[in-house]
């Protein structure tokens, strides 16, 4: 398996430290507001690699953070006429619930950055005692960037380079402009924690650093993000790694490609700026995940609501590939060997799995994933139109499954739930408009596609429209396929 390396600028093969295991850290957000669709497709790919790594049986450690403590959250709290806990508290919560509605696996570890106050402490000490940080007379301290000879190894950036108060917090008490701040000396009204420099808090760069070195050690197979954290935050993480503990932070260093909305940066100032929470408002999250797949993670991807509009269409085709290959699989099964368009359906099948995990061991690359998935959808679906009603039912529930398999490390579920079964309501049109007396949901719509299609042969073509209207209107579709006419819920 191949994966971009963001520090070497290469793709290199994937070589767990510890054979079938992956230790991985993704930077989580900062809870002072809803997460917008760029944090959203950085955690979503990040997702998907950890799905996929599953997949391919390794046992992975997967942790992500929440900062809840941070100069937003401060400001935040201040407009609000709140504490900063209440509103990072409620924040927080509302992350992991867009998180969960978007498909988003929880981490396994999730600490948060004001409960590891000790052992960022800890991390700072070592720092200072090894000369590599200083504090200072307000009660900061600073991490002495010149002092790591390797400092720029991720994000290649020269010091010389760059001119002070760009990029940089300029302040007379730093050795250097460049210095960055561990801890912050508690200002009035702030969250702050006792320790030996005085009252204050961390830094933001100082968090992740200390989480990773608690929970993973150090190095971790891979540390991933946004592109836009690779300079300053994730160069000041491993530069702290390697002053206090002699180790890099991360083997590899992976990073997802910044979102635009209709060619543009995201900007409220634009107008184009949207929640997570508004969009899955709007629109299914499956939907919403394969727009975001269709572009491999670290390219840059355009988001715009036509496209999504689309995207629903893309969902719908696979979801009807699915159920049709399942209800042709529940017929009357075939006798003896395949044969014919049989055999080469299944070889079809086998064939798409296959490419699928090619271009997904190729640094994930989803969207030749979704092209091997779309691939076979358009095979079954030639081969249930030229089948007629001569199914091959092994083929066709193995194709199902497939689809649903491979849709499934995507985070897409298109597997059969409840809410695939028919209403109850059904009965009741059945025996208004087809003479049916049961109590069965499916042997209603049976009944009632037998009742329109008698209907259309004998061009009553009101009662068939009848049917159909009394039909819809309970939120059902009817498709009418090679092999006959069913019903489905709409999508």
């Amino acid at each position: 398996m191949l994966v971009y390396n963001s520090q070497t600028h290469r793709k290199e093969e994937l070589v767990p430290i510890e054979e079938g295991k992956i230790r991985m850290y993704v930077c989580g957000p900062t809870v002072y507001d809803q997460i917008h669709i760029g944090n959203a497709r950085t955690f979503l790919s990040f997702d998907v690699i950890r799905r996929y790594l599953m997949f391919k049986g390794y046992q992975v450690t997967f942790a992500q953070n929440l900062t809840d403590v941070d100069d937003k959250i401060i400001n935040r709290a201040n407009e609000q006429g709140r504490t900063a806990a209440d509103v990072a508290e409620e924040c927080s919560q509302a992350f992991i619930e867009q998180m969960h509605r978007f498909g988003i696996m929880d981490p396994d570890i999730r600490p948060r950055a004001t409960r590891e106050i000790e052992a960022m402490q800890e991390m700072i000490q070592v720092l200072i005692d090894k000369g590599f940080a200083y504090p200072v007379p307000s009660g900061d301290v600073y991490f002495s960037v010149r002092s790591d000879h390797s400092y720029g190894i991720l994000s290649g950036r020269d010091l010389d380079q760059l001119r002070a108060g760009e990029r940089v917090e300029v302040n007379d008490e730093k050795r250097d402009p460049f210095d960055f701040a561990l801890w912050k000396a508690a200002k009035p009204g702030e969250p702050s924690w006792p320790s030996p420099w005085g009252e204050g808090r961390p830094g933001w760069h100082t968090e992740c650093c200390a989480m990773i070195h608690r929970y993973l050690g150090t190095p971790i197979d891979i540390h991933g993000g946004g592109a836009d954290l690779i300079f300053p935050h994730h160069e000041n993480e491993t530069a702290q790694a390697m002053c206090a503990w002699d180790k890099a932070l991360a083997n590899t260093w992976m990073h997802a490609g910044m979102l635009r909305v209709n060619g543009d940066k995201m900007s409220k100032s634009l107008g184009n700026f949207f929640t997570l929470k508004e969009v899955l408002d709007k629109y299914p999250a499956d939907a919403v995940r394969l727009l975001m797949l269709q572009t491999q993670y670290r390219a840059p991807l355009d988001f715009s609501f036509e496209r999504l509009d689309g995207t629903v269409g893309t969902l719908e085709r696979l979801q009807a590939c699915v159920r049709n290959l399942r209800w042709a699989a529940g017929q009357k099964p075939t006798s003896g060997e395949l044969e014919g368009a049989d055999r080469e359906f299944g070889r079809v099948v086998d064939a798409a799995r296959e490419e699928f995990c090619a271009q997904m061991d190729d640094d994930f690359n989803t969207a030749g994933g979704l092209a091997a998935i779309f691939s076979l959808v358009t095979s079954a679906n030639t081969y249930l139109d030229a089948a007629g009603e001569h199914y091959a039912c092994a083929v066709c529930l193995r194709a199902a499954d497939t689809l649903c398999e491979l849709c499934n490390v995507l985070g897409v579920d298109l597997s059969a739930s409840a809410a695939d079964e028919l209403p109850h309501e059904l009965v009741d049109l059945a025996r208004e408009n087809a003479g049916y007396e049961g109590d069965s949901a499916d042997e209603a719509a049976e009944a009632l596609l037998a009742a329109r299609q008698e209907a259309r042969a004998a061009k009553d073509w009101g009662r068939a429209d009848a049917i159909r209207d009394g039909i819809t209107a309970l939120g059902l579709v009817v498709e009418d396929t090679a092999a006959g006419a069913r019903l489905h819920k709409k999508a």
